[in-house]
């Protein structure tokens, strides 16, 4: 399957680079300029435990002139979204699938507003990935699965295409006629965690050492419950401790949270797509929801700070 990820930051190279060594057709599509070159010139690195290898795959700085693939996963920036998707139009072929594995919620339809909704599938990845530079990340792969879904429920031929070519690099990969139920259980990982190691800095071993944090985790993921509650959502999820279980699994001590991430390159995070749709749709449906208001408070006034050095 001839792959193209449109954003290669950690997430995006951590999938895109077990893909490609499993023998994927991936072409990975990021603006950084020093981790293009170093990936096509040293292979790209990737950590995993102890031990590190060199996977060979392409990578480009724009999609310009680049063949329509089978497959397009859009792993930008939650706020670069509509720009990136616009910019990445040409590549977009009659029968180019477009999914997006981001973070939060809300993207599937501004990729079904720009592309077509024709096009678009959504998913949800618990994969991991962290940016040590250049061309090398760690990842955290095993025994995390990523869930796939048409948007309307329908168990269709190219999702299972999509799930196949994952299960063969071995990344689990399953697909589901209750894709926005998987999309909420998601959000509820999100939820747990990345607010919460922004403001104190905590990468997950520690931040899982700190019982008030775990209180307060415990507390933001209940709200967000009762909101997809109010909304109609199925949660497989059915207790908010085990949000907070799941978020850690299997990842190694030093691993941060993506937000985390983005805050320690002085960059603004997607707060907005996270603790703040929870925010949104609680008050969509009159449910109160304090702990995620101030989450995003406190990771706004961060941002601010940041923008006034």
């Amino acid at each position: 399957m001839k792959i193209y990820f449109l954003g290669a930051g950690a997430l995006g190279c951590a999938i895109g680079g077990t893909l490609a060594a499993a023998g994927s057709d991936v072409t990975l599509i990021d603006p950084f300029q020093a981790h293009v070159d170093a990936i096509n010139r040293d292979g790209l690195r990737i950590k995993v435990g102890d031990a590190e290898r060199a996977v060979k795959v392409r990578a480009a700085l724009e999609s310009k002139g680049l063949e329509a693939p089978d497959l397009v996963i859009v792993l930008v920036k939650s706020f670069h979204t509509r720009s990136a998707i616009e910019g990445a139009l040409s590549i977009i072929g009659p029968h180019t699938a477009l999914m997006s594995l981001q973070n939060g919620m809300g993207h599937e339809e501004i990729l079904a507003c720009v592309a077509g909704r024709e096009h678009v599938l959504a998913g949800k990845t618990y994969v991991g990935g962290v940016m040590l530079g250049p061309g090398r990340i760690i990842a955290g792969t095993q025994g995390k699965r990523t869930v796939i879904g048409e948007l309307d429920g329908q168990i269709s031929g190219r999702a299972k295409a999509i799930a196949a070519e994952f299960e063969g690099a071995e990344l689990p990969c399953e697909v589901s006629d209750n894709i926005m139920g998987v999309m909420w259980d998601k959000l509820l990982i999100n939820v747990s965690t990345g607010a919460l190691s922004g403001i104190t800095g905590q990468v997950y071993g520690s931040l899982y050492a700190v019982p008030e944090i775990e209180a307060t985790a415990i507390a933001a993921v209940a709200e967000a419950m009762a909101v997809a509650e109010a909304s109609g959502v199925k949660l497989s999820i059915k207790a908010p401790r085990d949000a907070w279980v799941m978020a850690a699994e299997g990842l190694p001590y030093e691993f941060k949270t993506s937000m985390l991430q983005s805050l320690e390159k002085g960059s603004i995070t997607e707060i907005d797509f996270i603790n703040g749709s929870v925010v949104r749709t609680g008050q969509k449906y009159n449910v109160p929801t304090p702990v995620n208001q101030t989450l995003v408070a406190a990771i706004k006034g961060i941002e601010r700070r940041m923008e006034a050095k």
